[in-house]
């Protein structure tokens, strides 16, 4: 029974043994081995089950995946003396992490660090360059109401390195003091740009004063677009009437002529007839209820009147 009690001691001792020395790597991680707190060896990428020595060595994992960094706002001012608030963002990865052990121990000594270096060449190429080249990218024209209406000088300025080439400019800078670190900086951008709460009040103001001044002079033009609309449609109206009046005495015209004809044509037939009609349109369109008239019975305005003689009637004359 002592016999067996110890072997099972044994096997139980052996598989504690085990246990602590065997140690797997996913995928996504690098190990680095230490002794007593010293690294030991190389550092360990390949995935997998691995050995150590049990008891006395330790693995300490790191990523191997591309990590963020996330920086705090810092307030800077650029080459023309504006203060603006810098917000920028970067991605990194552990390039060596035995290198990276023995420095900065982990990824909050590795933030700390990189804190640091980033800020550090995001002020130098920031207070280097005006605002204006930190903002745009290009010397393209903007499609905006500022770049219609020429409001700000700078917008014509040139652009000579722009936004995209500066953050490439801050990237290579903190690249080449990160390795000491065993750290790979992959990326460097500038997430937020903003004034300092004094000068944006001021800008604030400036673009509200230039926006007016947009509405005023797009007033001004629609006035005078609107002037120059009345002014055609007034020469159109015009030339329009005058074709209308032109056209409709041309038609007259031969309606008068067409009309003389016709009367000359009764006249030829009849003239006493055509007298008498005539002179009954005279009586209709002179006399009504309304008008008196004192004439002599010699006027020629009566003749038919006097020629006429009454029926006789029943029991009247």
């Amino acid at each position: 029974m002592t016999k067996w009690i110890a072997i099972g001691v044994l096997i139980f001792l052996a598989l504690i043994i085990l246990a602590s020395g065997l140690y797997t790597v996913d995928m996504t991680e690098q190990v680095v081995i230490t002794r007593f707190g010293k690294p030991v060896g190389t550092p360990v990428k390949e995935p997998g089950l691995h050995w150590k020595r049990p008891f006395v060595e330790k693995v300490n994992s790191f990523e191997k995946r591309i990590l963020e960094w996330d920086g705090n706002p810092n307030q800077i001012p650029t080459q023309d003396k504006k203060y603006i608030w810098v917000d920028t963002y970067a991605r990194w990865r552990i390039a060596d992490p035995l290198k990276f052990f023995q420095s900065v121990r982990n990824e909050q000594g590795a933030q700390g660090r990189l804190d640091d270096i980033i800020d550090a060449a995001t002020r130098d190429y920031v207070t280097a360059h005006p605002l204006l080249e930190i903002v745009r990218n290009s010397n393209r024209e903007m499609a905006t109401a500022e770049a219609e209406m020429e409001l700000a000088e700078e917008v014509r300025i040139p652009i000579q390195w722009g936004r995209e080439k500066i953050t490439r400019q801050i990237l290579e800078q903190a690249a080449k003091m990160v390795p000491q670190y065993g750290i790979e900086l992959v990326d460097v951008r500038i997430k937020h740009i903003n004034y300092v709460e004094e000068v944006r009040k001021k800008v604030y103001e400036r673009m509200i004063s230039e926006r007016t001044r947009i509405a005023e002079k797009y007033r001004s033009q629609g006035q005078g677009k609107k002037a120059e609309i009345e002014g055609e449609m007034e020469k159109e109206l015009q030339r329009i009437t005058s074709e209308a009046y032109k056209k409709a005495q041309k038609i007259k015209g031969k309606a008068d002529a067409e009309a003389t004809k016709i009367y000359a044509q009764a006249y030829n037939k009849d003239p006493e007839f055509y007298s008498f009609l005539k002179t009954l349109d005279t009586y209709k369109q002179t006399i009504d209820d309304r008008t008196w008239l004192i004439l002599t019975t010699e006027s020629d305005y009566l003749k038919y009147l006097k020629s006429l003689t009454p029926k006789k009637q029943k029991g009247r004359f």
